[in-house]
């Protein structure tokens, strides 16, 4: 883990990120870790998450998801925002592995002591967005353009 940063208690939800050093725009902050799973491995044990508002699972790729729930480091408590400071990019591995595909969290922003790591999570759901689920996955970043919940638009047809 990167020495500046510390997961604690966030004012956003649960337990945070924050920056313990100046972090200046580009820099790669901490691996997203955990077990690598498939897809249907998820959806076969997983069942029920799409209603807890709640989740350690990272798409990796087409057929990998992390699951940061197992084997994860703190990356796992970087809060989502609507205004982000940070943005997870994916590093595919050199040898077509998939399963070797990797998550970094790397700064969009530099980035003062004190101020919380943030990233959009990107979460889309296949159904429909309704306003109980909108409240499951309520956003709690406070930013000027927040959208009140970490789903995506769904894409026009």
């Amino acid at each position: 883990m990167s020495p500046k940063i510390v997961a604690r208690k966030s004012s956003i939800h649960g337990n945070g990120v924050f920056a313990t050093a100046f972090i200046g725009k580009g820099e790669r902050i901490i691996e997203y870790k955990g077990r690598r799973c498939t897809h249907d491995e998820v959806d076969r044990n997983m069942e029920g998450d799409v209603e807890s508002g709640h989740t350690f699972l990272f798409t990796l790729n087409d057929e990998y998801v992390i699951d940061a729930g197992s084997g994860g480091n703190d990356a796992r408590w970087i809060n989502h925002s609507c205004a982000p400071n940070c943005e997870a990019v994916v590093e595919e591995s050199e040898s077509n592995d998939h399963r070797r595909d990797r998550i970094f969290i790397e700064a969009i922003a530099d980035i003062e002591p004190g101020d919380e790591l943030t990233y959009n999570y990107g979460i889309t759901l296949a159904e429909r967005h309704t306003p109980r689920l909108k409240k499951i996955w309520e956003c709690r970043c406070g930013a000027d353009s927040c959208t009140h919940t970490m789903l995506q638009p769904k894409r026009k047809r």
